[in-house]
């Protein structure tokens, strides 16, 4: 790690895209300081599936989605909810979203979305070497899993798009996906394991990224939430918070679901849906531990062991943010779970998490450098794939404010794309 001289860095928010783009960063040379409007325990990178995908190639204004969701969202239960809202920026967001919804727009960035997610992978398996850095990685690969011949088919497709893109992916029959869970009886027509994904467990990610750059000398604000900011030309040249007036040479919004709100402050136009997720943890007995993570494709939920349980999640409801728990959504989870794995009993969850995913119109991240400022930088907007992209977040931004170029094209991700 080299000794800081490049500069201060000023990062709003603390989940994983501005923890690991401190982290790049410090290694980088540069003087970080974080701001958090929170305690830093309470955003999505905490309760999230844990999952690091490589097999979501596809962004999520993908074709077939639209007409899926209209028939889900008149199901209270259903995995994908727009909460009807005479809301300008949600009806803005839907205009954006039916516009990216075809093929060719999952096409042309299915290689970009591969390239950033196969580079964050490996950026984890690098964390995982270092000492003290135990957040129980696994890279054992997803399952996809499907009770439906509907379903299997568009899988089945989607596997060898995924393929062809050089992805380690493997399509099984009934009894090819029941032998990779000896422990756990499935019901199931068949599956597909990603070889190519991973898992691991937020809380100590998050904890342990936390300590270390607190070790090193990062500056953590909490409870400091940024209100605006002063300009000196096409300078950011002061951010003004509840505690006072911060400098920097370079500043990096991150915030998650809080991004359009932080851009709207920097008259930048960021297009950005809150989709609220709930999730879980369930008790497991010795017998029934799971050595792979899967998605439930139909019920789309996501079950990943961890810290000697397994957490449930799921659910995507788009509309303005709010702190209520929709029970109907939580049992719509609860009760896909024994139609996938009848011997796990698992009762209406004491302790439900949600939080919000950063979902934009197209699908796609909002990374890089914004034309509007010189010394502003964007990382956030992966809806479903934050948590997988933090490090590539991290080491994107860490090679713009150097100057040099970065590992993965990130073009499309352009985060002036809406202006």
């Amino acid at each position: 790690m080299s000794t800081h001289n490049k500069g201060k860095v000023a990062i709003i928010g603390a989940g994983i895209a501005g923890l690991s783009t401190a982290y790049y960063l410090l290694q980088d040379g540069w003087e970080v300081q974080i701001l958090e409007k929170g305690d830093g325990q309470d955003n999505c990178s905490y309760g999230n599936a844990g999952m690091i995908v490589p097999s979501h190639f596809t962004p999520l204004a993908a074709p077939g989605i639209v007409a899926q969701g209209v028939k889900w969202m008149l199901y209270s239960k259903s995995p994908f909810y727009v909460r009807p809202s005479l809301n300008f920026s949600l009806i803005d967001w839907g205009l954006k979203f039916l516009k990216h919804a075809n093929e060719k727009h999952v096409n042309r960035n299915a290689a970009a979305i591969r390239d950033l997610n196969l580079a964050s992978s490996r950026y984890y398996d690098q964390l995982a070497q270092q000492e003290g850095f135990d957040f129980e990685l696994r890279q054992n690969g997803i399952m996809m899993l499907y009770k439906s011949n509907h379903v299997a088919h568009e899988e089945i497709e989607l596997a060898e798009k995924a393929q062809n893109l050089g992805l380690d992916v493997e399509v099984f029959d009934q009894a090819g996906i029941q032998a990779l869970e000896p422990n756990l009886r499935m019901d199931t027509i068949g599956g597909i394991l990603y070889k190519c994904d991973g898992i691991l467990y937020p809380p100590k990610l998050m904890k342990t990224l936390t300590d270390y750059l607190l070790a090193h000398g990062v500056q953590f604000n909490y409870q400091t939430e940024v209100t605006g900011f002063k300009f000196s030309g096409k300078k950011v040249s002061e951010i003004v918070t509840s505690k006072g007036a911060f400098h920097a040479d370079e500043v990096v919004v991150t915030g998650g679901a809080a991004l359009p709100a932080l851009a709207s402050k920097l008259q930048l136009k960021l297009p950005l849906m809150p989709g609220k997720g709930y999730s879980f943890m369930h008790h497991t007995t010795d017998n029934s531990q799971m050595v792979h993570a899967a998605l439930l494709l139909e019920a789309r939920v996501a079950v990943t062991p961890m810290n000697n349980q397994i957490r449930f999640s799921g659910t995507m409801e788009l509309g303005p943010a709010n702190d209520k728990i929709y029970t109907n959504r939580v049992k719509g989870i609860v009760e896909s779970i024994p139609k996938y794995f009848p011997d796990l009993q698992v009762d209406y969850p004491q302790d439900i998490w949600f939080g919000y995913r950063p979902c934009s119109p197209d699908g796609l991240p909002y990374l890089g450098r914004t034309s509007k400022y010189s010394n502003v930088s964007i990382a956030g907007g992966g809806g479903m794939m934050g948590l997988s992209l933090g490090p590539a977040y991290g080491k994107a931004i860490t090679a713009l404010l150097s100057n040099q170029p970065t590992e993965t094209d990130i073009t499309g991700f352009n985060p002036d794309r809406f202006q």
